[in-house]
């Protein structure tokens, strides 16, 4: 069960040390809809050879929300080491580069998610809990702990009634407890208010679904027209979208995405330029340097001599 025989995708990132594999979301036969929930200590006992025998890095287009209800759990996002602690809330996002340590006495509730099982409208209010750049670790106000790990708790109990209603109503259970569960982690501290989300117009809609295209491909897409044409729109409509949302263009988006992943793997991952330059999708480590130096001031050797160790 769970994710131990997620087969990445074999046009995803490019072979070599830089390589971080894309998982996409494949659960056990007869897990309906996009939604799958566990615990953090049976997916360690049952799964004790993978990933973290040896650790390795990997990315998922689907969501993992872990509650810790007992231990510590430490998590690298972004290759940055998290440790998560009872009444806390690790979540990785679709994109976000994560390695697992091995869980010693840590317990919770394990929810593993696609994007598109919460409804448009949910998804909209929901998006800066959702959004790439939000906390991997939520701390939720003191008020709302229990209230979230019980809750945790009737949705785990739900996933596993499979058969006991029918499915329609079985899914519709699990999906009104999920969202149920991100609308109150959303008033968790350094989450922005819901109600500017609210708003949602056919170009803010747009430009989410752009932002999470770019999560997932911005190693190997680097123009706007890549990304017009994964929406199905124009170049135009898609740079109207992102002016909206931002003031910033496409390109400049892509490129500031780009930056912000060589700066985490240059600092806190200890990558070398040249892995660095072949995990971006750059054809000479020349090219690399030029783009890193515009942009920082800076060579990458000289940005990783700085020592640094926390998240850009």
């Amino acid at each position: 069960m769970m994710v131990d025989r997620r087969h990445p995708d074999p046009t995803g990132t490019p072979s070599g040390p830089a390589a971080v594999p894309l998982y996409g979301f494949q659960p056990p036969v007869g897990t309906p809809y996009g939604l799958e929930v566990s615990t953090v200590e049976d997916f360690f006992a049952q799964h004790d050879d993978w990933p973290w025998n040896p650790p390795r890095p990997g990315r998922a287009t689907f969501h993992y929300l872990i509650a810790i209800t007992e231990g510590e759990l430490r998590h690298d996002v972004d290759h940055v080491t998290r440790t998560v602690t009872p009444g806390q809330w690790l979540w990785v996002r679709p994109g976000h580069a994560q390695c697992w340590h091995p869980p010693g006495a840590a317990r919770g509730t394990f929810i593993l998610f696609e994007p598109d099982v919460l409804r448009p409208d949910l998804a909209r209010l929901l998006a800066p809990l959702t959004a790439h750049d939000a906390p991997a670790v939520l701390s939720p106000h003191p008020d709302d702990t229990d209230w979230l790990q019980q809750t945790a708790l009737q949705l785990l109990d739900e996933h596993r009634a499979l058969g006991r209603r029918p499915l329609a109503i079985h899914h519709a259970l699990r999906r009104s407890l999920l969202e149920a569960l991100l609308l109150r982690l959303a008033n968790s501290p350094g989450i922005a208010p819901t109600a500017t989300a609210t708003g949602g117009t056919g170009r803010a809609d747009r430009y989410g679904r752009f932002l999470d295209a770019l999560e997932l491909h911005f190693r190997e897409l680097h123009q706007a027209a890549d990304y017009a044409e994964l929406l199905g729109c124009s170049v135009r409509t898609l740079s109207r979208a992102a002016q909206d949302a931002t003031g910033k263009g496409v390109r400049e988006l892509i490129d500031d995405r780009r930056l912000l992943e060589a700066r985490r793997l240059l600092g806190a991952a200890r990558w070398d330029a040249r892995a660095v330059a072949a995990h971006l999708g750059f054809t000479d480590p020349a090219n690399f340097g030029r783009f890193f130096r515009d942009r920082t001031g800076l060579t990458p050797a000289a940005f990783a001599a700085r020592d640094t160790t926390t998240d850009q």
